[in-house]
């Protein structure tokens, strides 16, 4: 079996009230912006709960190590601005995973999933 040597995969759960939706997303989205522009990361996609609209995920593929992602990537200066808006919101212990990818043959993505970009 194949696997993605070097590639990595965050999973991150977080839990607010749902009316603090709206200034999460004011600074989650320019720290989106500048994080799916690293040539590091190879795909970033967001999820909703749809029985708790407080309750947001998301998975960060990176071509990279975990030491890497922890040591460099995290300490990027654009995440303090978003941590200092963002953490006092959470309603219960951010969630995060990090996975080794498995890749080929157990990875698929179809064009009509979402944009790409090069």
């Amino acid at each position: 079996m194949s696997t993605t040597s070097g590639s990595i995969s965050l999973h991150v759960t977080i839990h607010l009230k749902p009316e603090d939706v709206p200034t999460f997303w004011a600074a989650f989205t320019p720290t989106y912006d500048a994080v799916i522009a690293e040539p590091e990361c190879t795909f970033f996609e967001v999820y909703q709960a749809p029985d708790a609209p407080g309750t947001i995920s998301w998975v960060e593929n990176w071509s990279a190590t975990p030491e890497w992602l922890i040591g460099v990537q995290l300490a990027k200066p654009y995440y303090h601005e978003y941590l200092a808006v963002t953490e006092p919101l959470f309603v219960k212990p951010r969630e995060a995973k990090l996975l080794k990818r498995v890749g080929e043959p157990f990875v698929m993505t179809k064009k009509s999933n979402g944009r790409f970009l090069e």
